[in-house]
């Protein structure tokens, strides 16, 4: 039998790793890809690999990029504070990287392309996401097709998939998903600005929605708090 490869985008946040716990139960030999491209904190990169070992990937990268370059995010510019406190004003929040995706998904291209997998898998999500526009239906058909229309294999007449399985599901329903394929969440860190120990400020958006989910899924959260 054919080996069966996908490429796996993990942030080291809660839904990346839910969504490689996915692709393995789903029978993909599954490889991880990281990118250290100047946000605020390098603790998810560390969270990225050590779940990525922990659930098997049979490799993990990690692509050093320098988004702070060009800045326009509070993830990537010092200058930009992360808002302490859920908004649920509408527009593109502050916390957006632009392009962001685009970048890690045609990284993501070029190696499922040397490595002969034809499945792309990214957390994305459109129903607790915070606003961003490269994480809408739409954009991952869009960047499908593309995809399919740039690359050696899709040429060919192969094809190449951008599988979302989070697209439409809540954060409890998230969490409540990677609980029963066995996701350990402790070593997960979603914190916009999390420090060094991977300790989660508790007041961000993202930090927010990862409250809420686990109060949904009427499950305890493991996150580990700054000063807590």
């Amino acid at each position: 039998m054919q080996d069966k490869k996908a490429v796996i985008l993990v942030s080291g946040g809660l839904d990346s790793a839910t969504v490689l716990a996915m692709a393995i139960a789903e029978g993909y030999s599954c490889y991880t890809l990281g990118f250290d491209y100047g946000q605020r904190t390098h603790s998810e990169l560390i969270a990225a690999e050590d779940i990525s070992r922990q659930m098997g990937a049979v490799e993990h990268k990690v692509i050093k990029l320098d988004l702070s370059s060009i800045g326009g995010s509070a993830l990537t510019d010092n200058t930009i504070e992360v808002p302490e406190h859920h908004d649920d004003a509408e527009g593109i929040p502050v916390t957006y990287v632009p392009a962001r995706n685009s970048v890690f998904l045609s990284i993501g291209l070029g190696w499922a392309e040397v490595l002969g997998a034809n499945d792309i898998f990214i957390g994305v999500n459109a129903v607790d996401y915070s606003g961003y526009p490269d994480c809408r239906p739409d954009y991952i058909a869009a960047f499908e097709k593309m995809a399919n229309m740039a690359t050696k294999v899709g040429v060919e007449g192969g094809s190449l998939k951008i599988r979302t399985p989070l697209m439409h599901l809540t954060k409890g329903e998230i969490v409540q998903k990677g609980s029963k394929l066995g996701v350990d969440y402790s070593l997960t860190v979603s914190c916009y600005q999390a420090n060094e120990q991977g300790e989660a400020c508790g007041k961000c958006d993202s930090c927010f929605l990862r409250k809420e989910g686990f109060e949904q899924a009427g499950l305890t959260d493991p996150t580990r708090y700054i000063n807590h």
